[in-house]
């Protein structure tokens, strides 16, 4: 029989998606499953955008420009510098979704056997791009004790070896929500330039910021303007998770020529998504203020629902719509398999994500979950109430 790659064997499984078997068993078996598990929004999509699509005249879908149309870019561009970062479309790459925007990041700036400093936890396809470019992840720890802050800067520099060759944030954090202060951002823009590294940061969730603290880009330190690659996406700002389109940022034109390689290679990002990210940006301020006062809600009464059961620590997030949960459990794969296959409160049941897949240190996570409050508040409280009575039966607590 022929032989699977050791690449394709390294390829871990995702902890958001991989219990969805188990989920589709519970609902053919006629059990309602609150999704805790997926960053999927239940906000509506921007009118302007489906109707983009909806009232289109093209006659004939040909391939897009490998870089993105210039007329997207050009808006895009407008979009950044009202966030204060002045760019231009030369320094957009338009990538399928922010997963394929990482992948080009990446293969852009490592060769096989290099290595990535990632704060853990972190977005757990960080691990799959990482395997798939040959990359090696070496984490920096930061903990649930200490909000799942940036760990100091001395803890980076102990790891930087003569392979290290760029650190790779998430602000605001998936899957902590942790938002990172401009001087912890100028920290780690010292860094990356006394060791010559690129600074790669997924900014996919930088609307979702709150309690009046501000996002901050790598972006705008000027002092790294060879060294910083922003990652961004209309998934999660527009809840356009469906049209895959995201994009690469930098104003290092060896970066951006490079990146296009591999643009090139997958030809084009589709053509309508484009068209409909292109409307997203003429989207109202109002909109946006909306959706981030329904985030908060959901976020105050998700907190403090987890804080009132026994034995659950919760890390309170600053930005993103995630938390890390700790549980009063030995194995957190277990115990979402069970909450799926075993357990049902009045006909209802919960999945989360297990958070041993968003770290790289085995052994870390193995108790915690990753929950995205995108339901809405009465959802979300049944599915808070279905965990706390799961807890007192399950028979792998603590």
């Amino acid at each position: 029989m022929p032989v699977i790659s050791d690449k394709g064997r390294l390829m871990p499984e995702s902890p958001i998606r991989k219990l969805v078997p188990y989920a589709e068993t519970a609902k053919k078996q006629g059990r309602k499953v609150y999704h805790l598990n997926i960053g999927q929004p239940d906000i509506k999509t921007p009118k302007i955008a489906l109707d983009a699509v909806k009232n289109n005249t093209i006659e004939i879908l040909e391939y897009a420009r490998s870089e993105g149309s210039d007329q997207y870019r050009e808006k895009l561009a407008a979009y950044y510098k009202s966030k204060d970062i002045t760019i231009t479309a030369k320094d957009i790459i338009i990538s399928t979704g922010g997963s394929e925007a990482l992948l080009f990041a990446m293969g852009t700036v490592a060769d096989y056997g290099d290595e990535v400093i990632i704060p853990e936890p972190f977005y757990a396809n960080y691990n799959g791009f990482a395997t798939a470019s040959g990359v090696k992840v070496v984490p920096v720890v930061s903990s649930i004790e200490h909000n799942f802050a940036l760990p100091p800067i001395e803890e980076f520099e102990k790891l930087i070896t003569p392979k290290t060759k760029a650190i790779l944030i998430c602000n605001p954090g998936n899957p902590t929500g942790y938002l990172y202060s401009r001087e912890e951002i100028r920290k780690l823009a010292d860094i990356v330039k006394k060791h010559n590294l690129f600074l790669i940061s997924d900014e996919v969730y930088r609307e979702f910021a709150y309690d009046d603290a501000e996002h901050y880009s790598i972006m705008r330190e000027a002092s790294i303007a060879d060294n910083a690659i922003m990652i961004d996406s209309v998934s999660k700002r527009y809840s356009m998770c469906g049209a895959r389109i995201g994009c690469l940022v930098s104003r290092n034109k060896e970066v951006i020529a490079t990146a296009l390689k591999f643009a090139q290679a997958r030809l084009s990002s589709p053509t309508y998504a484009q068209i409909a990210s292109e409307a997203a940006l003429e989207t109202p301020q109002s909109y946006f203020d909306d959706v981030i006062k329904e985030y908060v809600s959901r976020r105050d009464l998700l907190i403090g629902e987890l804080e009132n059961i026994d034995g659950v620590r919760v890390a309170k997030p600053k930005g993103a719509f995630y938390c890390i949960a700790e549980l009063p459990v030995k194995d957190a794969d277990d115990f979402a398999r069970w909450l799926l296959e075993d357990y049902e409160l009045n006909n209802e049941t919960v999945m989360v994500a297990p958070a041993a897949g968003f770290y790289s240190t085995p052994g870390m996570g193995t108790d915690q979950v990753r929950i995205a409050y995108v339901l809405k508040k009465e959802d979300l409280r049944k599915a808070v109430n279905i965990l706390r009575e799961a807890l007192k039966v399950y028979p792998g607590r603590k």
